[in-house]
């Protein structure tokens, strides 16, 4: 998955130190990032070459978080044309670029930036808003409103019928692919809670039996995602909440399609459509148990 940066180690507490001239530049314009592309390997730009080619913005850099020893900071909207190889990037391009642990930096960075550019100004009072020195927090100095950064919980549900899951299809999105029943969760409910809500809600269908795989940080949309296992509860019909979904069928292993996808959906595919049963697996031995 996309947060699977091999032996990097991601620190994202708050360290609000001054950039060295190693440290990396991360700067957004709405959902683009400038870097350097070649192939498939992307690379940001230093401190040092911003302060050399545009030293009146070197100066407005916010801490974001480090990988191993190397620091990431946030600047303004760049230009491009100030640094040889440096364009403008959609920020899908991430979902398939190495080293996977800048494709994570950029993608978190757009998170953060997303959050800083919407808390300029207090959404109580209107006054500008102050970053906190020990934290990563934006408050207020005139009515004390204290905003931290947006985190949404949502669920990802892979409903097992036997030997099929469930695999859907949105409604009106431009992503055509496969997909699982998902959604996020709402004020005053439990995540368990939304994972049967939100099943009933676009498939009409029962789940039972809960099992949590795992979790997923997905900044293309700010959210927290917790993936689930359920097993159908009663009738197999699907009743389709058509404004969602575009299609909901149930496959076969065979039937899934393979996909290397980075999601968290894309790997809970995956893992279904690869299970065997022990009764199926071969020991070490080559004997089938």
């Amino acid at each position: 998955m996309i947060q699977d940066i091999g032996q990097g180690v991601y620190h994202n507490e708050y360290r609000p130190v001054p950039p060295s001239p190693e440290s990396r530049v991360l700067s957004y314009r709405g959902r683009e990032l400038l870097l350097r592309w070649e192939g498939s390997h992307i690379s940001f730009l230093t401190y040092e070459e911003v302060a050399l080619e545009v030293p009146e913005m070197s100066e407005c850099w916010i801490y974001l978080f480090s990988m191993e020893d190397t620091s990431y900071y946030l600047l303004p909207e760049l230009p491009a044309e100030a640094f040889e190889g440096a364009s403008w990037e959609g920020i899908q391009t991430l979902r398939s670029a190495v080293p996977r642990v800048e494709a994570f930096a950029g993608v978190t960075g757009l998170q953060l930036h997303g959050w800083y550019r919407s808390r300029r100004f207090c959404p109580a009072c209107g006054r500008p808003m102050v970053h906190a020195d020990k934290e990563r927090m934006m408050h207020c100095t005139v009515c004390g409103q204290i905003e931290y950064p947006k985190i949404c919980p949502a669920v990802i549900v892979g409903i097992v019928n036997g030997d099929r899951l469930l695999l859907t299809k949105y409604a009106d999105r431009d992503f055509k692919r496969y997909a699982l029943v998902a959604g996020y969760a709402e004020v005053g409910e439990t995540i368990e809670e939304t994972v049967h809500r939100e099943v009933m809600e676009e498939t009409g269908l029962k789940v039972k039996n809960l099992h949590y795989y795992k979790s997923q940080p997905w900044s293309f949309s700010d959210t927290l995602l917790f993936g689930f296992f359920a097993e159908l509860d009663g009738d197999p019909e699907v009743h389709l909440d058509d404004h969602e979904l575009a299609l909901a069928r149930w496959c076969t292993r065979d039937e899934i399609p393979e996909d290397d996808g980075i999601s968290l959906t894309r790997e809970m595919m995956r893992v279904f459509k690869n299970y065997r049963p022990a009764s199926e697996r071969a020991d070490c031995d080559g004997e089938i148990r």
